[in-house]
C-alpha cells in the first residue's frame, strides 16, 4: 500500500533528489549559460542586444508603418518589450527542456542521475539569461521616464512600488515553463517530430499572445467574442497582463488573471512531474 502511494505521489522523492543532486544541477546550469555564447564576439551582451533591436524594429513597423497599434497603450515600446521578453523566455526554456533528454543521452546511458534534472536545469539556465535581459527593460523604461519628465509624451507612465510585485508573474511563468518542458521532453523521447511541430506551435503562439497588440484594441475593432475568449484562455496572456500591471500600469493585477495563472501553472507542473515520472525508466530504450 505504501509502495503504491509512493509511486502515485513521487513529489517527496523529487524534492530529496533535487537537494541531493543540487551541485550537478548547478553545474549543468553553469555549463549551459557558458556554452550559449561561447563563440560569440559580444557574448552574453547578445542577451540584452537582441531584444532591444527586435523592439526597435517592431516599434517602427507597428507605429510608423501600420499606424495605430499603440492606441490606448501607456508606452508602446515598453509594452512591446515586456511581451517580447516573457514570450522569449517561455519559448527558449521549453525548447531547451524539450531537447535536454536526447541531448544528454550519452551521459544517461552510462551513469544514473535523476533524469528530470536535465529539463529543469535547462529552464533555470534560460531563466538566468532572462534576468540579464531584463536589464534592457530597466534601461528602456528609465529612458522613457526621464524623457517623460521633460516632454510629458507618456503622461500615464510612472514608477510605483507595484513593480516590486513583478516577481510573482515571473515565478508563475517559470513554474508553467517547467511543467511544459517536462511534458515536451517526454514527448520528444518517443516522437522526434515533436521538435518541428512545436516550432510551428510557438510561432502561432506569438501571434495569439498579446505581445505586439492589446486585446482592448482588438475588442474596439470588433473581433469576434469567441476569438477573444480563446485568446484570454492563453496562459501566457494572464501572466503577461499581471507583469504589465506591475511594471507599466502601476496597479495590482486583475485577480481573475492571478487565479487562472496560478491554477494553470501549478496543474501544468504537477502533470509534467507525473508524466515524466511514469515514463523516465523507458527513456533509455528510445534515446
Amino acid at each position: 500500500m505504501a509502495e503504491e502511494k509512493a509511486k502515485r505521489l513521487p513529489f517527496k522523492q523529487y524534492a530529496k533528489n533535487a537537494y541531493k543532486y543540487r551541485y550537478l544541477m548547478q553545474e549543468i546550469v553553469r555549463k549551459n549559460v557558458k556554452l550559449q555564447y561561447r563563440n560569440s564576439f559580444l557574448g552574453i551582451f547578445w542577451t540584452m542586444l537582441q531584444p532591444f533591436l527586435t523592439m526597435l524594429v517592431l516599434v517602427f513597423i507597428f507605429t510608423k508603418v501600420f499606424g495605430k497599434a499603440s492606441d490606448g497603450i501607456v508606452c508602446y515600446p515598453v509594452y512591446l518589450l515586456t511581451g517580447r521578453l516573457l514570450y522569449e523566455f517561455y519559448t527558449q526554456s521549453t525548447n531547451r527542456a524539450m531537447k535536454s533528454i536526447r541531448n544528454s543521452a550519452s551521459v544517461l546511458k552510462k551513469v544514473y542521475v535523476p533524469k528530470y534534472i536535465y529539463p529543469i536545469a535547462n529552464v533555470f539556465s534560460t531563466f538566468i539569461t532572462f534576468l540579464i535581459s531584463l536589464l534592457v527593460l530597466v534601461l528602456v523604461m528609465g529612458y522613457f521616464l526621464i524623457k517623460n519628465h521633460y516632454t510629458m509624451q507618456y503622461p500615464d507612465l510612472h514608477l510605483s512600488w507595484y513593480i516590486l510585485l513583478s516577481f510573482v508573474p515571473i515565478i508563475l511563468l517559470c513554474i508553467f515553463s517547467t511543467g511544459m518542458g517536462l511534458i515536451l521532453s517526454v514527448l520528444n523521447v518517443y516522437f522526434k517530430d515533436i521538435e518541428y511541430i512545436y516550432s510551428v506551435v510557438t510561432l502561432m503562439l506569438f501571434y495569439v499572445t498579446p505581445v505586439m497588440y492589446s486585446l482592448k484594441t482588438l475588442s474596439k475593432v470588433g473581433v469576434n467574442k469567441i476569438v477573444m475568449i480563446i485568446l484570454e484562455l492563453n496562459p501566457l496572456y494572464s501572466i503577461l497582463e499581471m507583469f504589465r500591471s506591475c511594471v507599466l500600469y502601476c496597479s495590482i493585477w486583475n485577480w481573475h488573471h492571478f487565479i487562472y495563472a496560478v491554477a494553470i501553472s501549478v496543474v501544468t507542473l504537477i502533470v509534467g512531474l507525473i508524466v515524466f515520472y511514469k515514463h523516465q525508466d523507458r527513456f533509455i530504450l528510445y534515446i
